[in-house]
């Protein structure tokens, strides 16, 4: 083949905090295989002008959208957006654009969640409009996969309806508008313990394991652990686990979370490894479940920034049947296959006995896992290889 027979390298369009470590990482594993260098644009410039991305020539561009997250400023433009794009009905908590502009942002703190999404989904809708002018733009995690994939809501719906097993969610939860009326609701499912999520939150942030004992003698009836730390400065995304006993701080919580909006889900039992519980993201590539990582804890919430360490997968692949670890497999495969992604981050749960799984839920940008590497490749360049394939 002559030099001008060859196929044109591959150009990228990168959209995302462009000082983060998901960018730069994917930069840094574009040039180590030879690439072009992307083209950049961040979430703050979009956000303030959405015609810089429309100025973007129609040529032919991989466009990978990467998380908002870890920005406050960012975090306050959504925000702002939001003020305008949350319905009035919203019963949510809810701040103005004065208000937002009265208040320093800061790092971690939780304002107004489902508002923030109705901003996010406000910025996704700009620049949806853009990608259905540029034909030419492959876009490797498409607007309307990213709607869903924030929604817990509809993938555990979409999931059950393919036949992957997902834990049971509380049924008729347009009823359960109180603390109260979650605790007789998980009496009356005999549910001894629930995750209760905030329906469009990603990385654990806004979550709660709630376990309610009405009978115990000592008389030590609830207990709630959650990534919430509740300041006189606000609510914020804590990194140190925080555990809730008095009536009155656990209600507080719950209350606020079910008027943000949130999914309700038995809390499965999780298998062990090395005496402490465990799950598994897996990140599925262009349909393979291409790098699994374990995730263990001393408590059921195992994220790795959450105090959770990596596993020893090849010690556990040893304790797992053959058969209960190719169905888990296929359960991936499964949800990778239910969206048009480039790649999908799935949390994997095996019950104790390793016989049953379940997949907890799946993520749009679930694919940072630093130092990770597969036959000498990164995550971002087994990605990068896998679309070139």
């Amino acid at each position: 083949m002559s030099d001008s027979d060859a196929p044109l390298a591959m150009q990228y369009l990168i959209i995302g905090n462009l000082d983060n470590r998901r960018v730069t990482g994917f930069v840094e594993a574009l040039a180590r295989g030879g690439h072009p260098a992307p083209l950049l644009l961040s979430h703050r410039e979009l956000i303030a002008d959405p015609s810089v991305l429309a100025r973007v020539p129609d040529q032919p561009l991989s466009v990978r959208i990467d998380a908002c997250g870890e920005d406050p400023e960012v975090e306050r433009a959504l925000l702002e957006l939001g003020a305008d794009a949350l319905p009035d009905a919203a019963a949510c908590e809810r701040r103005s654009r004065a208000q937002l502009a009265m208040t320093p942002p800061r790092f971690g703190q939780i304002v107004a969640p489902r508002q923030h999404h109705a901003g996010f989904m406000a910025y996704l809708e700009t620049l949806e409009q853009v990608f259905r002018a540029r034909p030419r733009w492959r876009v490797l995690n498409p607007v309307a996969d990213l709607r869903v994939l924030f929604d817990k809501r509809e993938t555990s719906r979409r999931y059950a309806a393919l036949g992957v097993p997902v834990p049971e969610v509380l049924p008729d939860l347009v009823h359960v508008q109180t603390p109260a009326q979650l605790r007789e609701a998980m009496v009356c499912a005999r549910w001894p313990a629930v995750f209760v999520k905030l329906s469009c939150a990603s990385s654990a942030s806004c979550l709660a394991l709630y376990r309610h004992a009405p009978r115990r003698p000592d008389g030590q009836r609830d207990d709630l652990l959650t990534t919430v730390a509740t300041t006189e400065h606000g609510r914020f995304n804590s990194l140190r686990l925080q555990r809730l006993r008095e009536r009155d701080e656990v209600d507080g919580l719950l209350q606020w979370l079910l008027r943000e909006g949130v999914q309700i889900e038995r809390a499965v039992a999780k298998a062990r490894l090395d005496d402490r519980v465990f799950d598994l993201r897996v990140v599925v590539i262009a349909g393979e479940p291409a790098f699994c990582v374990v995730r263990q804890s001393r408590h059921p919430i195992t994220n790795l920034h959450l105090g959770g360490q990596r596993g020893d997968l090849e010690a556990l692949k040893r304790q797992v049947p053959e058969a209960a670890w190719a169905a888990a497999m296929r359960s991936c495969e499964q949800v990778f296959a239910a969206h048009g992604c480039l790649h999908v981050g799935v949390d994997l749960l095996l019950e104790p006995g390793f016989s049953r799984h379940r997949i907890i839920e799946a993520n749009a940008f679930g694919d940072l896992l630093p130092g990770l590497t597969r036959a000498g490749k990164s995550v971002y360049a087994w990605e990068i290889d896998a679309l070139g394939r």
